[in-house]
């Protein structure tokens, strides 16, 4: 295949719901290793980079179990599915009883034939790696016991929602300090000599199935955020830290393989330091959602090459849906911005469509939805113009923007542009919802005194600008709220 491009563009598929729905139009024999090849050309068609088959590992019976007698989990998938039944609770992605391809999507076999459908495509396959937890009947709990965090008799007594019995032993559920224990899991003890041994031969296993892995929750078992989640209960914190030692290994072997971290807390940073390819960047998502074009801007002024180790999003399966989210103008608005910025673009399945019903990880279909013509038309104008060679593999620069001493409704305005030989491209966004103007400088001085042609990719019109205008005061821009331009420039 080619090599990654500087901006890949990373699809997020549900495995087990996506193979559901093509059961009903293909037959209920149908696996990842039989889907017919229009299924895998209409997500090439997308220009899309890789694929991130999500929940492919096989689900915990035991985990299953748990999750079933939890009102909660139960309430929420009735609201999710009104017609819900029980052969719909497949257990959650996330509580991995092994890492082998379940037998409900063809397992093994399935999964390697599918990774070769999409090769042919020029198309990348990405799993997922859990390293923080695993599901209560994994091998290892009965093998290896000293790999988990343990407790007590008189701790599950004291609180049985922290903790398991797992045969003979009770062990802690898997956890973020900042929220309650995930019940159907168990806690691995990161700190563990054995424990990063095995874990080092899980992952190098996953990586020759696929060509990228994305670690869930990966700033858990960092030895900084370990401690202070377990302390004492732990041991001694190893020298070295987790992830330079898995990454180091795993790629000691795959040398070509990525590694893709879920991350928050602002750990980005560290975390690529520690080995990551690339970080989620859920600053940029929250800031999008609940702050102002300024913060944005601001987030933007951060070194370049920080940034195009980020995967910038607007939905995935941890969030809500963005159809859910946003109104559909502010919608728009949020995708340009982010999907048009350096670094990894992710994108969701159900995202084009206007889907706004968040599916669980537990489940295995979802309720039937209308499609949103409107949000469809819009992305698959966006797809078409991040498939330019100036959004893949050009240069970014953020541009400054500025107003008049009676208007200072330039600081709604975020603006930065592309270049990729003599391909030239403008992102102009009004992150507001009212009406807003400014000037926005161009960084090009080679525009200088000439005429040039600005048309739109999101609509039928064109300006016609001068070279030194745009250099300075700058392009004078207009926009309604939470409206945009996507300008491609070309001499007249």
């Amino acid at each position: 295949m080619n090599a990654w491009p500087p901006q890949p563009l990373i699809y997020e598929i549900n495995a087990q719901v996506w193979l559901e729905e093509l059961r009903q139009r293909h037959g209920d024999d149908l696996d990842l290793g039989t889907i017919p090849g229009e299924s895998w050309d209409a997500i090439a068609e997308l220009g899309v980079d890789a694929v991130w088959l999500m929940g492919v590992w096989q689900r915990s019976p035991a985990g299953r179990a748990v999750a079933m007698q939890n009102e909660a989990l139960m309430a929420e998938f009735q609201r999710v599915l009104p017609d819900l039944e029980d052969v719909d609770i497949l257990g959650s992605a996330y509580c991995v009883r092994q890492y082998i391809a379940d037998d409900g999507l063809g397992g093994p076999q399935a999964l390697a034939r599918a990774r070769r459908e999409l090769a042919r495509r020029n198309v990348r396959l990405v799993l997922d790696y859990v390293p923080n937890h695993v599901a209560p009947d994994h091998p290892w709990c009965v093998e290896h016991p000293e790999y988990f965090i343990e407790g007590t008799v008189e701790d599950l007594e004291r609180d049985e929602s922290a903790f398991l019995r797992v045969g003979d032993h009770v062990m802690a559920c898997g956890r973020d300090p900042c929220f309650s224990p995930w019940q159907d899991v168990v806690q691995v003890n990161a700190f563990h000599k054995g424990l990063r041994e095995a874990a080092i031969g899980a992952a190098i296993e996953i990586a020759s199935q696929c060509d990228a892995m994305r670690c869930d929750m990966a700033m858990l078992v960092m030895n900084s955020i370990f401690t202070r989640t377990w302390g004492r209960q732990a041991g001694d914190m190893p020298d070295e830290d987790y992830w330079p030692q898995v990454i180091a290994a795993v790629k000691a072997v795959h040398p070509d393989v990525r590694f893709i971290a879920e991350a928050y807390w602002d750990l980005e940073a560290d975390l690529q330091q520690q080995g990551f390819d690339y970080c989620y960047d859920k600053r940029l998502y929250d800031r999008l959602k609940y702050d102002s074009a300024e913060s944005v801007r601001l987030h933007l002024l951060a070194d370049l090459t920080y940034q195009s180790r980020l995967v910038r999003f607007v939905e995935n399966h941890d969030e809500a849906r963005a159809a859910a989210v946003f109104p559909r103008d502010k919608h728009e608005a949020v995708a340009i911005a982010a999907l048009t910025l350096p670094g990894a673009r992710l994108l969701h399945e159900g995202q084009f469509e206007g889907r706004a019903v968040r599916i669980p990880v537990f489940l295995r279909r979802r309720p039937t939805e209308t499609v949103d013509g409107q949000i469809e038309a819009f992305y698959q104008e966006l797809l078409e113009s991040l498939a330019g060679e100036p959004f893949r593999r050009g240069q970014w620069e953020l541009c400054s923007r500025s107003g008049w001493a009676d208007n200072s409704s330039f600081a709604n305005i975020v603006a930065w542009c592309w270049r990729h030989e003599s391909e030239c491209r403008l992102v102009v966004v009004n992150l507001s919802e009212r009406r807003s103007q400014a000037a926005v400088r161009l960084p090009w001085r080679e525009l200088a005194g000439r005429p040039w042609l600005l048309r739109d990719a999101f609509s039928d019109t064109a300006f016609d600008r001068q070279g030194d205008e745009m250099l300075d005061p700058g392009l004078f821009v207009d926009l309604e709220g939470w409206k945009y331009h996507l300008l491609e420039f070309s001499l007249i």
